[in-house]
């Protein structure tokens, strides 16, 4: 009964148009301070303890330099690369812009700033080139979900924390899909131009893709910097953000030289209000959680599911649908938050690797940010292209599709996500 009333009141606050974060806030507290008899102080003492963790410092770390790759001229370089290798293909400069968009989520951990990094250069160029707007939309739109699957995330250190999974095997789990994913778009991209004869561009010289890989290599080397001191021991992923952050500055002020130490500021207050607004949803989601541990919500969620007979392949099923649904309301931090410490004990029973489920939510949040009506890809496309939010849904189907048949490789594959992990000794 408890649990119809604490998702009856969340529910109905969130369709009065409250922001999702003070709509948790006020659900948490409503309920405390009217049906049960939980001390002030022990929801203050929760509050404090449940965002002190060293873990949660990464994500203003990882914003911060997602904020320097991004005015410091990486992109740039990164899709001249990108074109180099792919241009004379079929579809050019989308195939290139898939490309990028891969390289620079690789780098930078967050799915709009992927799409403003690569889209406000490649959609501009594709359109001289001939390119129907709508093509280039969908291209950049989806591919920039790759943000939040490759390897920095600020989604997977979100569910690492919600769950206490290793942020080091997550990172490193998503590389593989990742790099299927971008194959997988790559091809409906090709496809698509192929069938209506779009421009391709002169092919490259083995010289010239020499030139443009020396130009992007200080970006690239931003994934060894991460992983390498990971995998070595040398620091925590904590450790990897903050470092990760120092090294995007030194390559966007002094080693690309695009970045003024005047635009330094700007980049730090920015990235500190972003961080604010994540971290207050955070807040407010330890408490939300709080509420349905006291509750004892999750292991009666978990009980009633085992009892129903519900084996893995129906589990995961459920979670994938309960997940596009969410999708359609919240944003992806919201929705690990929330939906995470709830559906992660059930898992665990049903013996799923929480390294394979953390991977299997944050797809299923890739596809949220390429659908209405709160994709933010979507939003963030249409301040580059100029298009409505109708057009770019229609204009993202095809790739769409793409990454829902994606969605039920890995979700069905675990092998996908747990391989390099385990090669690499993580697990």
């Amino acid at each position: 009964m408890n649990a119809y009333l604490i998702f009856g009141l969340l529910i109905a606050l969130m369709l009065t148009g409250t922001p999702i974060s003070i709509a948790l806030g006020l659900t948490v507290l409503t309920f405390l301070f009217t049906m049960t008899d939980v001390p002030l102080h022990a929801v203050a003492l929760k509050l404090f303890t449940g965002i002190e963790k060293f873990e949660i410092m990464a994500i203003p770390f990882f914003i911060l330099a997602g904020s320097f790759l991004t005015r410091g001229g990486v992109a740039k370089r990164m899709i001249d690369f990108a074109t180099s290798m792919v241009g004379h293909w079929h579809g050019g400069l989308g195939l290139a812009g898939v490309v990028a968009c891969a390289l620079f989520a690789s780098v930078c951990g967050s799915s709009p700033a992927t799409v403003v990094a690569i889209g406000s250069i490649v959609l501009p160029a594709m359109e001289k080139q001939g390119f129907p707007r709508r093509f280039g939309a969908g291209v950049i739109a989806t591919s920039g979900a790759l943000g939040i699957l490759m390897l920095p995330s600020i989604v997977k250190v979100i569910y690492a924390v919600s769950t206490n999974t290793s942020i080091g095997a997550l990172f490193v789990a998503g590389v593989l899909p990742g790099l299927m994913l971008t194959v997988m778009l790559g091809v409906t991209t090709w496809y698509i131009a192929r069938k209506n004869n779009y421009p391709r561009l002169p092919k490259a010289t083995w010289g010239q893709r020499f030139r443009a890989f020396r130009e992007c290599i200080w970006g690239l080397f931003l994934v060894v910097v991460v992983i390498g001191g990971i995998y070595a021991g040398i620091f925590t992923a904590t450790e990897a953000a903050a470092m990760s952050a120092v090294y995007a500055f030194f390559v966007a002020v002094f080693v690309y030289k695009e970045m003024s130490l005047r635009q330094v500021p700007r980049s730090l207050l920015d990235s500190a209000n972003l961080s604010a607004m994540i971290l207050y949803i955070i807040t407010n989601a330890v408490l939300f959680s709080f509420l349905m541990t006291s509750e004892n919500i999750p292991q009666q969620m978990a009980e009633w599911l085992l009892n129903k007979g519900l084996g893995t392949i129906a589990f995961l099923l459920m979670v994938n649908v309960l997940l596009l649904i969410a999708g359609n309301v919240m944003e992806p931090s919201s929705i690990v938050l929330i939906m995470a410490p709830i559906l992660f004990p059930v898992a665990m029973k049903l013996g799923i690797n929480p390294v394979h489920f953390g991977i299997m939510i944050v797809v299923n949040m890739e596809v949220g940010l390429c659908h209405p009506p709160v994709g933010l890809n979507l939003y963030v496309a249409s301040g580059i292209t100029k298009m409505g939010i109708t057009e770019l849904t229609v204009a993202v189907w095809p790739w769409l599709l793409t990454m829902l048949v994606f969605l039920v490789i890995a979700t069905y594959w675990p092998g996908l996500s747990l391989w390099l992990p385990k090669v690499m000794g993580m697990m």
